[in-house]
């Protein structure tokens, strides 16, 4: 057997996020194919993911050697500290942060949200935290940002990830705008998801 760590790692990675997120998937109603409730899209999501991450695991059991890269003392310290940075400003906000912050995950979504810019000081893990973080600002701002302002957020944080994008500017706009436009059809036109489009604050 020839273990491609590196391989290995991802397709655990992946499961365990998969699992940790239809676990709580679990409080949303599911629906049906046709009117889809809240839980349905996660749900499918999550387990699309958890097939990618079983099958990534199970090829990386054969298709090595390709061991893990050591971690640089930046990339642990970016690490360790986007841990407590994130614990930090998910405890005060759930506290002075008002009824949005308190209930429910917004709180925590906020935490996570630092931490993943934190994790961006280390150039290792630049481009996973500002994915994460993408997706945490879609989570924050779909509520009352709705879904227009979560779009464009997510996108323009993303795009933050690579340099490239940073030339490119006329590019993030042009994928910001055919996203929303592709967001608003599937999801409010075809669909018929109750979200909000426009910010309600």
């Amino acid at each position: 057997m020839k273990i491609n760590q590196k391989d290995v790692a991802s397709g655990i990675l992946l499961v365990l996020v998969a699992a940790i997120g239809a676990y709580l998937n679990m409080d949303h109603a599911l629906g049906s194919a046709r009117r889809m409730g809240p839980g349905y899209m996660p749900l499918l999501v999550f387990m699309i993911q958890g097939g990618i991450g079983a099958l990534v695991l199970l090829i990386g059991l054969f298709n090595g050697p390709d061991p893990l890269a050591r971690w640089s003392g930046v990339d642990t310290k970016s690490l360790v500290a986007a841990l407590i940075g994130g614990s930090i400003a998910w405890l005060i906000v759930a506290r002075v942060g008002g009824e949005f912050f308190a209930s429910g995950y917004n709180g925590m979504g906020f935490g996570m949200l630092i931490g993943f810019f934190i994790m961006c000081w280390a150039e290792g893990w630049r481009l996973m935290g500002f994915v994460c973080a993408s997706l945490c600002v879609f989570a924050l701002l779909l509520e009352k940002g709705g879904l227009v302002l979560a779009t464009v957020g997510t996108v323009v944080v993303a795009s933050l990830a690579d340099v490239q994008h940073h030339r490119k500017p006329l590019g993030v706009a042009g994928l910001t705008i055919f996203l929303v436009a592709l967001c608003w059809w599937i999801f409010i036109k075809q669909l018929d998801i109750r979200v909000a489009v426009w910010p309600q604050f």
